[in-house]
């Protein structure tokens, strides 16, 4: 593979990746339950070191990183129906980024780089069966609790309230 196109590969990469990071940071918006909600939230840590891991490669390359638009998301319903909408929307968003990028990424012949993009495709399946989980109601998603030990109530959908 030759420069330009192993760059452009990067950058390719990278908007969708990004695009899945603001889609993440958008759904957990949705996602009011504690422990779900705290699962978007490592989630969006992890994809934010992804994105940046994929920036510095496309800097290295001599390339300029794309920008994506922030995602409209719409969800219908409330509550219940609306997180698992958009935890299911998620999940399958993972599921297909992987299928999407697996084969592309198994010929790169670029070590460093194809060790980058499969430890992120990595971390992308760990991030999809949390929405598995989450969809069938596990609440252990980032750790077990004492018995008994619980949050009551739900995330507020924004960060500040006046």
């Amino acid at each position: 593979m030759k420069a330009k196109e192993l760059l452009d590969l990067i950058k390719e990469f990278h908007r969708e990746k990004l695009g899945m990071f603001k889609r993440h940071v958008a759904a957990a918006r949705y996602v009011g339950n504690y422990d779900f909600n705290n699962t978007y939230q490592y989630i969006i840590a992890r994809e934010d070191m992804h994105v940046a891991w994929v920036r510095d490669a496309i800097l290295d390359l001599g390339g300029t990183p794309d920008d994506v638009s922030d995602p409209e998301l719409k969800v219908e319903g409330k509550g219940d129906a609306a997180q698992s909408k958009v935890i299911g929307d998620d999940r399958q968003g993972a599921a297909d980024f992987v299928t999407r990028w697996r084969p592309r990424i198994d010929h790169l012949n670029h070590a460093r780089h194809r060790t980058m993009l499969n430890v992120i495709l990595g971390e992308t399946l760990e991030h999809k069966r949390f929405f598995d989980q989450a969809l069938a109601g596990r609440t252990d998603l980032l750790g077990r609790r004492a018995d008994g030990a619980g949050t009551p109530g739900v995330v507020l959908p924004t960060r500040w309230v006046e």
